[in-house]
């Protein structure tokens, strides 16, 4: 039995996590054995601890890129099927990166078409930005940070228009139609990963169809790294103890501080994730899109102990970052909560160098 494997692309907050898990909860109820593997440029990962929590079996490839780390990828994908042959793997590579088409499945399919059939390459996309772009703005992103977005779109086999709940359905078949226009090979659809509203229609479209990575970026690296040079990375993972702290409200208190201070420094939010754990469940929230939506959700109650994981993708010198953040989780600590850094990394992104690079459709 061949494994399906599904990439799905998109700039960082597009809401891919969101996406994985509810199309590993649909496919759940087919019956589907699904696995997930997450990537990042550093270890200590907001998603991966969510998507454990909730059950599915997760792989993550963190300290580069999918691309730039092939047999790192492979061997996630071979790690997952050694603990349950997988029907499905979903994979979420990093929000920044690009030229997947010609470094990921390209290879997949040249080295690994009697394990694995490889999914048409999926690209989810936030309303907003996509608007912007296809109207000439560059949505507060930098230049180079634009130019990866646009080349995730142009070698995209699927486009998925996101957060479709956040739109009136006029303004949806407008979005879907302008898509179709500007990149009129790629099929379009849209759903809200949120919801689940329209997630079956692009689960069927990249189970179905057996034509993957039928398009090759040209992509310049030279623009590709400075695109991703120009956001400052940061994740931490932060034990924290109380007489008796609502982590809840923790949590709310720490993300508004940080959504507030970016915005007075105009620096752009890709995101920040952050995940509190306790033994009495957790509470997740997020800072996403061009306008910096907060949402959170479930609880984590109030207790004695927690463990944080925290993820933030800035706009803006990873020193900065470092220091900001820091300052806000002793803020929202106060007096009555202790933290302690169990891991903490803070980095600019280095230059792209993928393992392999074909210049080539496979067949």
């Amino acid at each position: 039995m061949k494994t399906k494997i599904i990439l799905v692309g998109g700039f960082l907050g597009a809401g891919k996590t969101t996406l994985l898990w509810e199309a590993t909860r649909k496919l759940g109820q087919t019956g589907k054995q699904v696995g997930l593997i997450t990537n990042d440029q550093a270890s200590e990962l907001v998603d991966t601890v969510f998507l454990e929590h909730a059950g599915t079996t997760v792989s993550e490839v963190s300290g580069s890129c999918f691309c730039c780390n092939f047999p790192g990828f492979t061997d996630a994908i071979a790690h997952i099927n050694e603990k349950k042959p997988m029907d499905i793997i979903i994979a979420e590579p990093v929000g920044s990166c690009t030229d997947l088409s010609a470094t990921i499945l390209q290879p997949l399919k040249d080295k690994f078409a009697e394990k694995l059939s490889v999914a048409p390459l999926s690209v989810l996309v936030d309303p907003q930005q996509l608007e912007d772009i296809i109207n000439g703005r560059i949505s507060g992103l930098h230049m180079s940070a634009v130019y990866i977005l646009r080349k995730q779109l142009e070698e995209a086999d699927v486009i998925i228009i996101n957060k479709t709940d956040l739109l009136s359905p006029e303004a949806v078949t407008m979005l879907r139609k302008r898509t179709s226009k500007e990149w009129p090979w790629a099929k379009v659809h849209a759903l809200s990963a949120k919801n689940g509203e329209g997630c079956e229609s692009w689960l069927n479209e990249v189970l179905q169809c057996s034509e993957a990575g039928t398009h090759l970026a040209d992509v310049d690296y030279d623009i590709y790294a400075e695109g991703e040079a120009v956001l400052g990375w940061l994740n931490t993972t932060v034990m924290l103890k109380s007489e008796l702290a609502n982590w809840d409200t923790f949590a709310q208190s720490l993300l508004n501080a940080l959504k507030e201070r970016f915005e007075k420094l105009n620096a752009v939010i890709g995101h920040v994730k952050l995940l509190i754990k306790t033994g009495n469940g957790f509470v997740i929230g997020n800072i996403t899109g061009p306008q910096n939506i907060l949402n959170i959700r479930e609880t984590a109650g109030t207790g004695k102990e927690a463990k944080m994981t925290l993820n933030a993708r800035i706009q803006m010198e990873p020193d900065a970052l470092k220091a900001i953040v820091l300052e806000e989780i002793s803020k929202a600590a106060g007096n009555n909560i202790t933290s302690d850094l169990v891991a903490f990394k803070c980095l600019k992104p280095g230059r792209p160098n993928p393992t392999y690079r074909y210049n080539h459709i496979v067949g």
